[in-house]
């Protein structure tokens, strides 16, 4: 590690930066980028660096309420990982890449277990075995779960883990560019939001683990400092493909509140977790109505994510939904004790809001949750890009067109173990940044970031942040059509011209902070609405209200690659097919009988 200044430079005019060597760089420290770095150490890697945001253990991991699939068979012993992996590739209207699925889904138990021996607090049957619940469009029992704290309990336990083995941590460090030529990665630079210093590491190997992007929405699940797009656009910068970028999942259970209200304003779209359905939630319109009869007679409340939350749409959209713009969620006909012990963190909230979950139904609405799209990448996590390797939500390829409920945290990890493993045999340490790269990327870069500190621009960036989820949520969101996306197309570049020119405080401020997670949201709106508008069919959670029927033609994946000055350009991709056994678990097509929980 040293300090940089623009003399050692010999430019004169670069501003001075940190610089560090490692070989391995994971930016990211939620579930994903802890993985990745547990397994790298378990394998003799020392000399990786984990990379956070914010302070250690704050990771969007800890928001992932409900649970983590695997087919342990504690409650169904009929379940396995073929029957899984069946069930993601149903959910994911096959446009799943079927070798990614088989490899989450066959190693799942394993990772329970591992979780299990390394203190994950997993809620447990009368005979202390992992419990597991239903989850909408699985065909068994088969999420495993703490409580309601599922993910926050998880990343406890790698969190505890990782530092038992002493893997090196660094908070509070945003990273803004990759370095690369286009074929091949050198590291990364960044600042650190503390010190408002600029950091250039230089790296054998880049891990992004840095999330998704359905923060480019108005309503959404995250934190609006998370999922803005970073580790997609990143990639995209750096000369990768990102792949199926139309697919966002609208989960249908986001509370939907009085924004007028300062108590309820800030958790509009906040998550309530699809663990309420599992446990014998019913879903209620304003007319008392049990709506899902109408739509979904067998699974009900425990259908598909996209099925459910285009029923409330359709409820709110024909006068049968709530003044706020949703429906009713109750779960008050289970005893108290029972909503306590199992859904603890809701029940919580909502009796901090003055809403006893025991007695009274909570408002509800579809909410921007999960993007399927991300980075293409290969069997191993690698992109088009040598060296730098997409893991988690940050990838694409194991979802399809709409993601199984409680699959998330299982990519995490068997994705993590996926990567580690590749990289751990290939690590020859940091090597170089070559001084093409310097010259063309990292000085000219770091110039453009100082440039922006302070600056005083024509546009506020708070307001261009919220036009630009405002944007996708009108013209990219559970309904579409041609003309709308279209329309949303021409907006976006009004609104990048915006962008170009927004006023922004020091590195150490929130404003800044803001106009960097601008630049990524711009690049990962524009894939949405591209693709959306490409893809001229429903599937899953793209809905086209000028083309409602699934065709069979369309089951390609779309590629997007950076051509000219940042501009995109589309290709679509066939998918592959599952292996036989996989193959025999679809034909036996398994299918969950709700009315157990009736």
């Amino acid at each position: 590690m040293s300090r940089i200044d623009s003399d050692d430079e010999g430019t004169g005019s670069a501003p001075e930066y940190e610089h560090v060597d490692v070989s391995v760089l994971v930016i990211g420290a939620g579930a994903a980028g802890a993985r990745t770095a547990i397994e790298l150490a378990e394998r003799g890697v020392d000399d990786v660096l984990v990379l956070g945001k914010r302070s250690h253990g704050d990771a969007h991991t800890t928001w992932a309420r409900g649970g983590i699939n695997g087919a342990l068979g504690t409650r169904d012993p009929e379940d396995d990982w073929t029957i899984h992996a069946a069930d993601t590739l149903n959910e994911g209207h096959f446009l799943n890449d079927p070798a990614k699925v088989e490899a989450v889904t066959r190693q799942m138990p394993e990772r329970l277990r591992e979780l299990d021996d390394w203190g994950m607090a997993y809620s447990r049957t009368d005979d202390g075995d992992i419990d597991q619940r239903y989850f909408g469009a699985q065909s068994f029992r088969r999420t495993a779960f703490a409580g309601d704290h599922t993910g926050e309990s998880m990343l406890q336990a790698l969190v505890e883990r990782a530092q038992t083995l002493e893997v090196p941590y660094r908070e509070n460090v945003m990273i803004t560019k990759l370095l690369s030529d286009g074929t091949r990665v050198h590291g990364a630079v960044g600042f650190d939001t503390d010190a408002g210093e600029f950091v250039v590491f230089n790296a054998g190997t880049v891990v992004l683990a840095a999330g998704g992007y359905a923060a480019i929405y108005d309503r959404h699940t995250s934190r609006d400092d998370e999922n803005n797009g970073d580790g997609p656009a990143l990639a995209f910068d750096a000369g990768a493909a990102l792949m199926d970028m139309e697919f966002v999942q609208f989960h249908p259970t986001g509370m939907a509140v009085d924004e007028s209200d300062p108590e309820w304003a800030p958790w509009s779209g906040r998550l309530v977790t699809e663990a309420v359905r599992g446990e014998g939630g019913r879903l209620f319109n304003a007319d008392s109505e049990r709506f899902m009869e109408r739509y979904s007679p067998d699974q009900m409340e425990l259908d598909a994510r996209d099925v459910v939350a285009r029923a409330i749409a359709k409820e709110v959209a024909e006068g049968r939904g709530t003044d706020r713009g949703g429906v009713y969620l109750d779960i008050s006909h289970r005893d108290r004790a029972f909503i306590e012990e199992r859904l603890p963190r809701m029940y919580e909230r909502f009796m901090d809001l003055g809403v006893d979950m025991a007695t009274d139904s909570v408002e509800v609405a579809p909410t921007a949750h999960y993007g399927m799209g991300g980075v293409a990448v290969d069997d191993h996590g690698e992109t088009s890009v040598e060296g730098l390797f997409a893991i988690g939500e940050t990838m694409a390829g194991v979802h399809g067109a709409n993601r199984l409920g409680g699959n998330s945290l299982a990519e995490t990890v068997a994705f993590g173990v996926i990567a580690g493993e590749r990289i751990a045999d290939r690590v020859t340490g940091p090597g170089s940044i070559p001084d093409s790269v310097r010259d063309d990327v990292v000085l000219p870069h770091l110039d453009e970031l100082a440039a922006m500190a302070d600056h005083d621009g024509s546009h506020d960036v708070r307001e261009v942040f919220e036009a630009l989820q405002s944007l996708m949520w009108r013209h990219a969101g559970i309904l579409r059509d041609e003309d709308t996306l279209e329309a949303g197309l021409e907006e976006l570049a009004r609104l990048r011209t915006r962008a170009a020119d927004m006023t922004a405080g020091p590195m150490t401020s929130e404003s800044y902070e803001l106009a960097v997670d601008v630049g990524f949201m711009l690049t990962s709106a524009e894939a949405v609405l591209r693709g959306a508008l490409e893809r001229t069919e429903s599937r899953g959670a793209h809905h086209r209200t000028d083309h409602p029927t699934t065709d069979a033609d369309w089951q390609r994946n779309i590629h997007f690659e950076k051509v000219d000055i940042g501009a995109m350009t589309a290709s679509t991709h066939p998918v592959g097919t599952p292996s036989p056994t996989v193959q025999q678990a679809l034909d036996d097509d398994h299918e969950l009988d709700y009315h157990q929980l009736e």
